[in-house]
């Protein structure tokens, strides 16, 4: 892992696209409380980010903390970029820190495919199983919940079946009281915002190709 104290680099992309209004601690559920002005400015300025990051620099990013992490993910969904598919999958099914996973769930549900779906599942089928890491299984499975709605998939009912993984994993101390649908809302209203944020990316790139 590379660190921006360190690396030249990484502190030069840091700069010019993590920490530009803080912009890596609004990405994420900060991002619901957003309204009028302040959110389409944020909106526009994430979607120029998004236009102006390479993809050569989007990997710098994915090699260093969870800020530049959490940061590149969001880059990548607003920009459309799935080649980072499989990136971000690896990256959330090693869960090195804490944070980013979030943003990987969101580019996820957001990208909207039965292989995003895959993905989903084999981290549910690692994690679920581990009652003893309260990582982001619950924003995994809300993701998978909102790719079933939007797939007519039902990925997540193996999981929800009485007595299943779901429900070992919340049921193991610590006792975990929570409902997916919950985070299922939670993730439909990031989406939500990524994909409003996708279309304005596409909008402003056919205006600059035209």
């Amino acid at each position: 892992m590379r660190s921006a104290t360190t690396d030249p680099e990484l502190l030069g992309l840091v700069r010019r696209f993590v920490t530009p209004g803080r912009r890596y601690l609004r990405l994420g559920g900060s991002l619901l409380r957003l309204s009028g002005p302040e959110r389409e400015v944020f909106t526009r300025e994430l979607v120029q980010a998004a236009s102006e990051i390479t993809s050569a620099e989007l990997c710098v990013l994915f090699e260093g903390g969870w800020r530049e992490r959490k940061t590149a993910s969001w880059l990548v969904v607003v920009a459309g970029r799935t080649e980072f598919r499989s990136r971000i999958g690896e990256l959330l099914l090693a869960s090195e820190g804490p944070y980013a996973g979030g943003a990987y769930c969101v580019t996820l549900a957001t990208f909207g495919t039965g292989a995003d779906a895959d993905l989903l599942c084999n981290y549910l089928d690692h994690y679920l199983s581990r009652p003893d890491l309260d990582y982001d299984q619950n924003l995994a499975l809300g993701a998978l919940l909102h790719l079933d709605a939007a797939l007519g998939s039902e990925r997540a009912s193996r999981y929800l079946a009485e007595g299943g993984l779901w429900q070992q994993w919340a049921d193991a101390p610590p006792r975990r009281d929570r409902d997916p649908q919950e985070y299922r809302q939670v993730m439909d209203q990031l989406c939500s915002f990524a994909s409003e944020c996708t279309e304005l990316f596409a909008s402003l790139k056919a205006d600059s190709d035209s």
